[in-house]
């Protein structure tokens, strides 16, 4: 397939007007939507952005590459823009950029497909290349030279290939036996003795895979350094590292942005760098593996370093908390959901049938106390913890998790049980260091487990559990006993935190909160899952309302967008807001956290309470006032959309 197949000249935009890097999202996204090869602006938007929050697709040497992989792709794109004076993107060398690619894949994207996006990624390493993109003038210019370019990329993999071939039989003539197969082709200086292995990967496995894949080859091939590079894009991993290249190798790179098999480099130097920085400190990174310069990785049983200095200097300690935090809560979610419902389906057949029916008992069974909901903090505390000191911390910290169950330290014991079991790993790794080599064998199946799970359990038992169940206890005694002014208070606050920052730390937080409280209190009214709920449903839904109502303040790709939001918000789907917010977040979420924040206080003024952590409007029936609860909602939802459909200004007109 050619480059120029995906890359349609219909979409090109050859005098980009954005001058800002969310303007130029927009322009893109609006080209694809026009030619319809999108069917949801607003999800493919979202995913963009949520690509560009793992790490700039402004990979510098004037060029950004924003892509997704998502469902709202209908056919496989790639849009091509030219900007004449540039713009800021966030580029990696602080540099504008001039040149666009906005690859949309689709879900299913067919192999075909992922081989020829990888193609171009490789011919954007060429700086001549780029040169001759910017001085076209048609979209036909660019075709014409995209479809030379890959014609004489594939006249020179033909050469390889024949010459390797070639070089094989000849090998295999001289020796008397069969040609060997290799798993993939070295790259540098046969005369070298040094060697090095890579690995890159980035989120989407499209583009800057193998950007940094032809980067490193490149590179060592200029210092005359032999490299093997496996790569780990949208097919699966390619070319991958075989045992021997991993012993020969004097260090490895790993040059990622999502985890790889690590397993398999215990004992070698191992760089861990973004993928960005295998494109563009190439050169950096091929000196200092060659040099051993970099931490020795040990699987489970070592010092599992999984970031060097220069990586690790970049992430704050709030950063790494929240980090740590947000494992154990993803791993948390599917127990909450599916835990939930069902315990929230049981509660409506009692209502019909009595707590006396089968299916009531069995479905309170699977996903009540003794089921689902039984593994929620264990899980939620085993999971931080691994975060923190890898596997050998999973088990120390679930069992830490299960003690503050079964003593009523509630989540907040989970919580900090799995910080605990995750640091105290740690300092056993450091401090069992100088034991003998001959039983490093034996520290990852029967000293970090041991000496983790004995350090663990007593704090918890004598620390943790007594304080945070004193604590709980008191915690949900004094919101039992709230007054209703004072039970509105925290229902404004905690509606509004579901609107500060639409799935981040906020939201989190006070979403934590209502499942801790509606896990440890013992039963299952639901009070602060009600406001929590119905702040989380506002803002998509005002976005719906304002985009439907106040039709001149948004364009026709945002309108179109908008329409989403509808199901989005009914069902509790608060993301379904964020690119709306990336683009104009002090109007946006000024307005969505005093809707919101109205919604969760009217919960708690009309003592709404929703015995399920999600579902939206399909488990509103289950509240013990479902129009009560409808009506908080929808006066949210209006409030929200005024403010922001008189606020927001009207967009600009592209002349």
């Amino acid at each position: 397939m050619r480059i120029t197949d995906l890359m349609i000249q219909e979409t090109m935009i050859m005098d980009l007007q954005a001058t800002t890097k969310d303007e130029a999202i927009d322009e893109l996204i609006a080209s694809l939507n026009k030619s319809g090869r999108i069917n949801d602006p607003v999800l493919f938007k979202e995913m963009i952005y949520k690509r560009e929050a793992e790490s700039s697709t402004g990979i510098g040497g004037g060029i950004a590459m924003p892509h997704a992989k998502t469902s709202a792709v209908n056919e496989p794109t790639v849009v091509f823009a030219k900007s004449k004076n540039g713009l800021d993107f966030a580029a990696l060398d602080d540099e504008p950029a001039h040149i666009f690619f906005m690859i949309a894949a689709p879900e299913g994207a067919g192999n075909t497909h992922l081989r020829t996006l990888a193609a171009l990624s490789r011919l954007l390493i060429d700086s001549d290349f780029i040169a001759q993109l910017m001085s076209t003038d048609t979209p036909a210019e660019v075709s014409a030279l995209f479809d030379a370019k890959q014609e004489e990329a594939a006249e020179k993999e033909a050469a390889k290939e024949k010459a390797k071939a070639e070089k094989a039989a000849k090998a295999a003539s001289e020796s008397g036996s069969a040609p060997q197969q290799t798993p993939g082709i070295i790259v540098g200086n046969e005369n070298s003795e040094d060697f090095v292995v890579a690995v890159t990967a980035c989120p989407t496995g499209i583009a800057h895979t193998f950007m940094a894949e032809d980067a490193l080859k490149k590179k060592a091939q200029e210092m005359g350094i032999n490299i093997r590079v496996e790569t780990n894009g949208s097919e699966g991993a390619q070319n991958v590292l075989t045992a021997d290249e991993i012993a020969r190798a004097k260090g490895v790179i790993v040059a990622a942005d999502k985890n790889v098999e690590m397993a398999r480099f215990d004992g070698k130097p191992v760089l861990q760098r973004p993928v960005s920085d295998g494109i563009r400190k190439s050169e950096e990174l091929i000196r200092k593996a060659v040099n051993g310069d970099a931490p020795i990785y040990r699987s489970q049983g070592g010092s599992n370093v999984k970031e060097d200095g220069a990586s690790a200097s970049k992430m704050s300690v709030g950063s790494k908390i929240y980090k740590d935090l947000m494992n154990g809560i993803s791993h948390m979610l599917p127990f909450v959901v599916g835990g939930g419902i069902l315990l929230a389906i049981s509660f409506l057949i009692e209502q019909l049938a009595g707590e006396d029916n089968p299916l009531f008992q069995l479905l309170q069974t699977i996903g009540g106390g003794t089921g689902a909901f039984h593994f929620l903090i264990p899980v939620l505390a085993g999971f931080i913890a691994m975060s923190i000191g890898d596997r050998p911390a999973l088990m120390p910290g679930m069992v830490g998790g299960l003690m503050a169950v079964n003593s009523n330290a509630g989540f907040l014991g989970g919580l900090a049980a799995g910080f605990l079991a995750g640091y105290v790993v740690i300092g056993l790794r450091k401090l069992l260091r100088g034991l003998p080599k001959a039983i490093d064998g034996l520290k990852p199946i029967l000293l970090y487990p041991v000496l983790g799970l004995l350090i663990v359990g007593a704090i918890s038992y004598y620390v943790f559990d007594p304080i945070f169940g004193s604590l709980n206890t008191w915690l949900v005694d004094a919101l039992g006993n709230l007054g209703t002014g004072n039970a509105v208070l925290l229902g404004l606050l905690l509606g509004g935190m579901m609107s500060i920052d639409m799935g981040g730390p906020f939201n989190k937080a006070a979403y934590t909160f209502a499942i801790g409280v509606f896990t440890s209190s013992g039963n299952t009214d639901g009070a602060w899952m009600a406001a929590v709920m119905a702040g989380g449903m506002v803002p998509p839904l005002a976005i719906a309302l304002a985009s439907t109502f106040f039709k001149s303040k948004f364009t026709e790709q945002e309108r179109k967008s908008g329409l989403t939001n509808y199901v989005l918000g009914l069902s509790f789907i608060t993301e379904g807001a964020i690119p709306f917010a990336a683009a104009d977040p002090l109007r946006v979420l000024t307005s969505c956290i005093i809707g919101s924040a109205v919604a969760g206080g009217l919960t708690q003024l009309w003592s709404i309470n929703v015995p399920a952590p999600h579902g939206g409007i399909f488990v509103a029936a289950l509240a013990n006032h479902a129009l009560l609860f409808l009506l908080a909602v929808a006066i949210g939802a209006v409030i929200s959309g005024l403010i922001l459909g008189l606020w927001k200004k009207s967009p600009k007109v592209v002349k």
